[in-house]
C-alpha cells in the first residue's frame, strides 16, 4: 500500500497489491494439495474483485463461481455475475435458495429481516462448502477489511471461507482494485449492497459512506490514533464512538470460537502452530 499522498492514504499500488495476492491465493492453494476454488458469485463488487484475483492465479479452468439467488434478488445482481463469469472465461453452476430456505421460513412467520437475511447468508454457505467438498476445491472468501472490523456480515455465513485475499483491503481499496483488474463498469458503479431485501443498500444501512468509514478505521487500527488525534483531525465524536464501538462489540466474528482452558496445551491459546507446522 502507498501512503505517498497525504490526501489519499489508502491509494494502492498496483504494483505491489496485484503479486502479493495473487501469490497468496497460489500458495496458499497449492500448498495445501489443491488447485482450484469455488467462490459465491454474488454480482458486487468484492466477490468479482475475488474471482477476478482467483482467476489470474489459478486459471480461469480452476475458478468456480457459485450464483444463489434468492426470489427477491435484484435481477441486475445475477446478470452481472453471470457477466464477471463470461469476461473471465470461468466455470460457473446457479442454485436458486428459495425452496430451502422458504420451507424454514415457513416454520417461522415471525422471523424478520435480519433473521431471514442470516439465514439466507448461511444458506449459500453451505452450498459453496458442500461443492468445495464435490469439485476438491478451497472456498474463497469475499470479505473486506471494512466489513470485517465493523462486523457487517454474517458468522458462519458470507465471512466463512479457507482463505480470503481481500480481507486485509478496505471497501474504497476494493473499489480501486476492481478497476485495474477490469471489474464490469455496472458492478464499480452501482451502490455497495448484500441484497438482503429490495432497495437495501449498505451504507444506508451502515449510516454511514464507506468513504468516511474506511478513512477513520484506517487511522484508528492502521496507524492507532487516539481519539484526540482523530478529533483534530476533523473526526465527530460521536462518529469515532459508533465506529470504534461496532469495532470492539463484534471481535467475537473475527475469532475461533472459545475454547475453555483445561489441559497444559489449549488450541487457540498455548497450541497455536502455524497449520504447516509439522513441515
Amino acid at each position: 500500500m502507498s501512503q505517498s499522498t497525504e490526501k489519499n492514504p489508502l491509494l494502492l499500488n498496483p504494483e505491489i497489491v496485484l503479486p502479493l495476492l495473487t501469490g497468496f491465493i497460489r500458495d496458499e492453494v497449492t500448498k495445501v494439495g489443491f488447485s482450484r476454488v469455488v467462490v459465491n458469485l454474488s454480482g458486487g463488487i468484492d466477490s468479482a474483485v475475488s474471482t477476478f484475483l482467483a482467476a489470474r492465479a489459478l486459471g480461469p479452468e480452476n475458478v468456480c463461481a457459485l450464483l444463489l439467488p434468492y426470489k427477491t434478488s435484484s435481477p441486475d445482481s445475477l446478470a452481472d455475475a453471470q457477466a464477471v463469469v463470461q469476461q473471465l472465461g470461468i466455470r460457473s453452476m446457479t442454485i436458486s435458495i428459495t425452496e430451502q430456505v422458504d420451507a424454514y421460513f415457513a416454520k417461522f412467520p415471525e422471523m424478520d429481516r435480519l433473521r431471514r437475511a442470516n439465514k439466507m447468508a448461511r444458506e449459500r454457505m453451505t452450498i459453496l462448502y458442500d461443492q468445495s467438498l464435490a469439485q476438491n476445491a478451497l472456498p474463497l472468501g469475499t470479505s473486506n477489511k471494512t466489513e470485517l472490523l465493523l462486523g457487517y456480515g454474517t458468522i458462519h455465513g458470507d465471512l466463512a471461507s479457507a482463505l480470503n485475499p481481500i480481507g486485509d483491503l478496505y471497501k474504497t481499496q476494493v473499489r480501486q482494485l476492481g478497476r485495474i483488474l477490469g471489474v464490469p463498469a455496472s458492478i464499480l458503479h452501482k451502490p455497495p449492497s448484500a441484497d438482503l431485501w429490495p432497495g437495501q443498500t449498505d451504507e444506508q444501512e451502515l449510516g454511514f459512506t464507506y468513504e468516511k468509514v474506511d478513512l477513520l478505521l484506517y487511522y484508528l487500527v492502521d496507524k492507532r490514533y487516539e481519539e484526540p488525534e482523530l478529533i483534530e483531525m476533523g473526526f465527530d465524536p460521536a462518529f469515532i464512538a459508533e465506529v470504534s464501538r461496532r469495532v470492539q462489540m463484534s471481535q467475537y466474528k473475527r475469532r475461533l470460537p472459545l475454547i475453555a482452558k483445561v489441559s497444559t496445551r489449549t488450541i487457540t491459546s498455548d497450541f497455536r502452530y502455524a497449520r504447516d507446522w509439522g513441515r
